[in-house]
């Protein structure tokens, strides 16, 4: 199969049908920017290449994964996903987040996490987290994400994910129901540290109005 080679910028493949094999970023001709990669993308040495058809995304500031029809997600490092706790063991949470095998949630996954002060959830509960590590053959490891339980402390609201990837949000006002649905939008191309600013800055926004 002929492949499509980049010449160092990846906006013409965006939005775009892309299949495996293609060549859509050359590393080396950007000098210091962080590049996050999703799902479908696979780094060589400076080559970024697509591993599954579908049509390259892209969100600001730099991430960049390729949407496809396929019905089973595979994880991808740095993927922002909601999960299902269906056991727990003495070192990890096990959760299902809909890929090929179960992930595992680190109980010292957590923001001061300790052996003494280890989070209790039972199975079923939905959980919003990052995959840290998604080699093929193991199973995904994942961190957690504080946003949903920063908003949780001073906003009241409720929230349910279907299996069809829906999120339902209720809140007592439209404002709280925006402010939970951005949050979790603009999670997925964001770093822990800046998740963190960003769902305190969405807390000041509302505490002023």
């Amino acid at each position: 199969m002929e492949t499509k080679p980049s010449n160092g910028s990846p906006a013409k493949f965006v939005d775009q049908l892309v299949v495996p094999g293609d060549v859509i970023l050359d590393l080396s001709t950007m000098a210091e920017q962080t590049i996050k990669l999703g799902g479908g993308l696979r780094q060589d040495c400076d080559a970024i290449s697509v591993i599954k058809a579908g049509i390259l995304r892209f969100s600001k500031p730099n991430k960049y994964w390729v949407e496809s029809s396929q019905k089973r997600y595979v994880p991808c490092a740095e993927d922002s996903v909601l999960g299902i706790v269906v056991d727990c063991k003495p070192d990890n949470f096990l959760v299902d987040i809909k890929g090929p095998s179960v992930a595992f949630l680190p109980v010292l996954a957590f923001e001061g996490g300790t052996r003494r002060n280890i989070p209790r959830f039972e199975a079923g509960t939905l959980i919003y987290v990052r995959v840290v590590k998604a080699n093929t053959g193991m199973n995904p490891e994942l961190s957690c994400v504080d946003v949903l339980e920063t908003l949780g402390k001073k906003l009241p609201f409720e929230i349910a994910v279907g299996l069809n990837g829906r999120v339902w949000v209720n809140a007592g006002s439209p404002s709280i129901v925006i402010v939970v649905g951005n949050a979790i939008m603009k999670s997925e191309s964001l770093t822990k540290v800046q998740q963190k600013i960003m769902a305190e800055k969405l807390l000041q926004r509302v505490q002023q109005e």
